[in-house]
Protein backbone atom coordinates (compact mmCIF):
# COMPACT_ATOMS: atom_id res chain seq x y z
CA UNK A 1 0.00 0.00 0.00
CA UNK A 2 1.92 3.01 -1.29
CA UNK A 3 2.09 5.71 1.52
CA UNK A 4 -0.11 8.85 2.12
CA UNK A 5 2.16 12.17 1.78
CA UNK A 6 3.78 14.43 4.45
CA UNK A 7 1.48 16.60 4.04
CA UNK A 8 -1.49 14.54 4.65
CA UNK A 9 -0.31 13.51 7.41
CA UNK A 10 0.27 16.92 9.29
CA UNK A 11 -3.61 17.97 8.53
CA UNK A 12 -5.05 16.61 11.21
CA UNK A 13 -8.88 16.93 12.43
CA UNK A 14 -7.64 18.93 14.55
CA UNK A 15 -6.08 21.29 11.75
CA UNK A 16 -8.32 20.96 9.26
CA UNK A 17 -11.06 22.37 11.71
CA UNK A 18 -8.83 25.19 12.86
CA UNK A 19 -8.05 26.43 9.12
CA UNK A 20 -11.89 26.32 8.24
CA UNK A 21 -12.40 28.20 11.13
CA UNK A 22 -9.88 31.15 10.38
CA UNK A 23 -11.34 31.00 6.20
CA UNK A 24 -14.99 31.30 7.98
CA UNK A 25 -14.15 33.94 10.26
CA UNK A 26 -11.86 36.08 8.54
CA UNK A 27 -13.43 35.93 5.08
CA UNK A 28 -17.13 35.26 6.07
CA UNK A 29 -19.09 31.55 5.50
CA UNK A 30 -19.20 31.90 1.56
CA UNK A 31 -15.75 31.75 1.50
CA UNK A 32 -15.64 28.01 2.48
CA UNK A 33 -15.46 25.03 0.48
CA UNK A 34 -13.18 21.84 0.07
CA UNK A 35 -11.33 23.28 -2.66
CA UNK A 36 -10.49 26.00 -1.07
CA UNK A 37 -9.61 24.66 2.55
CA UNK A 38 -7.81 21.85 0.80
CA UNK A 39 -4.93 24.62 -1.55
CA UNK A 40 -4.71 26.74 2.51
CA UNK A 41 -4.07 23.08 4.16
CA UNK A 42 -1.36 22.36 1.14
CA UNK A 43 -3.07 18.88 0.33
CA UNK A 44 -4.89 17.90 -3.05
CA UNK A 45 -8.57 18.35 -3.10
CA UNK A 46 -8.37 14.02 -2.37
CA UNK A 47 -6.35 14.01 0.20
CA UNK A 48 -8.96 16.10 1.97
CA UNK A 49 -12.02 13.76 1.38
CA UNK A 50 -10.29 11.48 3.15
CA UNK A 51 -10.42 12.85 5.91
CA UNK A 52 -13.87 14.74 5.58
CA UNK A 53 -16.17 13.77 2.24
CA UNK A 54 -18.19 16.34 2.22
CA UNK A 55 -18.80 19.72 3.42
CA UNK A 56 -21.45 18.15 5.58
CA UNK A 57 -18.36 15.64 7.06
CA UNK A 58 -16.44 19.14 7.48
CA UNK A 59 -19.31 21.28 9.34
CA UNK A 60 -19.54 17.97 11.90
CA UNK A 61 -15.77 17.91 11.99
CA UNK A 62 -15.64 21.83 13.25
CA UNK A 63 -18.23 21.41 15.34
CA UNK A 64 -17.11 18.40 17.18
CA UNK A 65 -13.78 20.44 17.17
CA UNK A 66 -15.28 23.42 18.75
CA UNK A 67 -17.63 21.54 21.18
CA UNK A 68 -14.63 19.72 23.11
CA UNK A 69 -13.65 23.15 24.80
CA UNK A 70 -17.17 23.16 26.68
CA UNK A 71 -16.35 22.54 30.07
CA UNK A 72 -17.31 19.58 31.95
CA UNK A 73 -19.39 19.93 34.72
CA UNK A 74 -18.91 18.22 38.74
CA UNK A 75 -22.31 16.12 38.92
CA UNK A 76 -22.71 17.66 42.19
CA UNK A 77 -22.93 20.95 41.23
CA UNK A 78 -26.85 22.60 41.27
CA UNK A 79 -29.06 21.91 38.46
CA UNK A 80 -28.99 25.71 37.98
CA UNK A 81 -25.93 26.77 38.11
CA UNK A 82 -25.08 23.55 36.17
CA UNK A 83 -27.17 24.80 33.19
CA UNK A 84 -26.67 28.50 32.94
CA UNK A 85 -22.66 27.39 32.43
CA UNK A 86 -23.21 24.59 29.88
CA UNK A 87 -25.55 27.35 28.26
CA UNK A 88 -23.49 30.34 28.32
CA UNK A 89 -20.34 28.32 27.38
CA UNK A 90 -22.79 27.39 23.67
CA UNK A 91 -24.04 30.62 23.29
CA UNK A 92 -20.49 32.27 23.92
CA UNK A 93 -19.03 29.12 21.01
CA UNK A 94 -21.68 30.07 18.49
CA UNK A 95 -21.22 34.16 19.17
CA UNK A 96 -17.95 33.55 18.81
CA UNK A 97 -18.35 31.44 15.02
CA UNK A 98 -21.70 32.91 13.81
CA UNK A 99 -20.16 32.16 9.83
CA UNK A 100 -19.76 28.41 11.10
CA UNK A 101 -23.46 28.65 13.03
CA UNK A 102 -24.74 30.28 9.09
CA UNK A 103 -23.08 27.56 7.13
CA UNK A 104 -24.64 24.87 9.40
CA UNK A 105 -28.49 26.27 8.87
CA UNK A 106 -30.91 23.70 10.33
CA UNK A 107 -28.38 20.77 10.08
CA UNK A 108 -28.83 19.21 13.61
CA UNK A 109 -25.69 19.88 15.91
CA UNK A 110 -25.25 15.89 16.68
CA UNK A 111 -21.46 15.89 16.64
CA UNK A 112 -20.11 13.51 19.15
CA UNK A 113 -18.20 15.77 21.77
CA UNK A 114 -21.61 18.09 21.53
CA UNK A 115 -23.62 15.09 22.65
CA UNK A 116 -21.14 13.92 25.02
CA UNK A 117 -20.24 17.53 26.72
CA UNK A 118 -23.56 19.28 26.14
CA UNK A 119 -27.02 16.91 25.65
CA UNK A 120 -25.91 13.69 27.57
CA UNK A 121 -25.24 15.44 30.75
CA UNK A 122 -27.77 18.17 30.74
CA UNK A 123 -30.57 15.57 30.43
CA UNK A 124 -28.53 13.14 33.17
CA UNK A 125 -28.44 16.43 35.36
CA UNK A 126 -32.28 16.76 35.12
CA UNK A 127 -33.16 13.34 36.14
CA UNK A 128 -31.12 13.27 38.56
CA UNK A 129 -32.31 16.57 39.91
CA UNK A 130 -35.93 14.83 39.79
CA UNK A 131 -37.46 15.62 36.71
CA UNK A 132 -38.73 12.88 34.42
CA UNK A 133 -37.68 11.88 30.66
CA UNK A 134 -40.37 14.19 29.02
CA UNK A 135 -39.67 16.92 31.31
CA UNK A 136 -36.04 16.91 30.99
CA UNK A 137 -36.07 16.84 26.98
CA UNK A 138 -38.41 19.50 27.23
CA UNK A 139 -36.49 21.80 29.28
CA UNK A 140 -33.85 20.98 27.15
CA UNK A 141 -34.91 21.72 24.26
CA UNK A 142 -36.33 25.30 25.33
CA UNK A 143 -32.81 26.21 26.22
CA UNK A 144 -30.70 24.97 23.18
CA UNK A 145 -33.42 26.76 20.92
CA UNK A 146 -33.34 29.89 22.85
CA UNK A 147 -29.59 29.69 22.82
CA UNK A 148 -29.32 28.69 19.03
CA UNK A 149 -31.67 31.27 18.23
CA UNK A 150 -30.07 34.27 20.22
CA UNK A 151 -26.85 33.33 18.74
CA UNK A 152 -27.96 32.91 14.85
CA UNK A 153 -29.99 36.11 14.15
CA UNK A 154 -27.62 38.93 14.78
CA UNK A 155 -23.86 38.77 14.11
CA UNK A 156 -22.76 39.81 17.72
CA UNK A 157 -18.98 40.01 15.94
CA UNK A 158 -20.27 43.22 14.57
CA UNK A 159 -22.88 44.86 16.41
CA UNK A 160 -22.36 48.39 14.42
CA UNK A 161 -23.03 46.27 11.17
CA UNK A 162 -26.21 44.84 12.83
CA UNK A 163 -28.03 47.95 14.08
CA UNK A 164 -27.65 49.87 11.04
CA UNK A 165 -29.07 47.28 9.11
CA UNK A 166 -32.09 47.42 12.21
CA UNK A 167 -31.91 51.62 11.39
CA UNK A 168 -31.96 51.30 7.76
CA UNK A 169 -34.83 48.99 7.97
CA UNK A 170 -36.74 50.54 10.42
CA UNK A 171 -35.95 54.07 8.97
CA UNK A 172 -37.82 53.03 5.37
CA UNK A 173 -41.40 52.63 7.60
CA UNK A 174 -44.05 54.62 7.37
CA UNK A 175 -44.14 56.43 11.20
CA UNK A 176 -48.16 56.37 10.68
CA UNK A 177 -48.82 52.79 9.93
CA UNK A 178 -45.33 51.88 12.30
CA UNK A 179 -45.56 54.45 15.28
CA UNK A 180 -44.06 52.05 17.57
CA UNK A 181 -41.14 50.64 15.70
CA UNK A 182 -40.33 54.28 14.11
CA UNK A 183 -40.53 55.97 17.53
CA UNK A 184 -38.62 54.43 19.99
CA UNK A 185 -35.32 53.50 17.72
CA UNK A 186 -33.42 54.59 20.52
CA UNK A 187 -34.71 51.83 22.81
CA UNK A 188 -34.59 49.37 19.94
CA UNK A 189 -31.14 49.54 18.19
CA UNK A 190 -29.40 48.69 21.61
CA UNK A 191 -31.56 45.74 22.35
CA UNK A 192 -30.48 44.27 18.89
CA UNK A 193 -27.09 43.52 19.94
CA UNK A 194 -27.19 43.22 23.96
CA UNK A 195 -26.23 39.83 25.33
CA UNK A 196 -28.08 40.86 28.32
CA UNK A 197 -31.28 39.79 26.54
CA UNK A 198 -30.25 36.47 26.03
CA UNK A 199 -28.86 35.92 29.61
CA UNK A 200 -31.91 37.91 31.40
CA UNK A 201 -34.27 34.78 29.02
CA UNK A 202 -31.73 32.18 30.02
CA UNK A 203 -32.63 33.35 33.79
CA UNK A 204 -36.11 32.77 33.19
CA UNK A 205 -36.34 29.77 31.80
CA UNK A 206 -33.60 28.12 34.09
CA UNK A 207 -35.62 29.45 37.43
CA UNK A 208 -39.38 28.27 35.65
CA UNK A 209 -37.59 25.11 35.25
CA UNK A 210 -35.53 24.77 38.01
CA UNK A 211 -37.02 21.55 40.29
CA UNK A 212 -35.32 22.75 43.15
CA UNK A 213 -38.05 25.67 43.19
CA UNK A 214 -40.54 23.40 42.54
CA UNK A 215 -40.02 21.19 45.23
CA UNK A 216 -39.68 24.01 47.44
CA UNK A 217 -43.09 25.48 46.41
CA UNK A 218 -44.78 22.11 46.95
CA UNK A 219 -43.64 21.97 50.62
CA UNK A 220 -44.72 25.37 51.23
CA UNK A 221 -48.09 25.35 53.56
Amino acid sequence: MPRQSASLDLATPQYIAETALKIVDQDGHTALSLRALADALGISLAALQRRCTNVAGLLDLVTDHLAAGLPDIPAETGWASATQQRFIALYELLTAHPGLVALRGARPWLSPQLLKRLVEPQLAHSLRAGMTPQSAITTYRQLYLLTLGSASFVDHRNPQSAQTTTRQALAALDPDEFPVLTGNLAAILPAVVDHQVYYGALHQLIQAADPARADAGRSQP
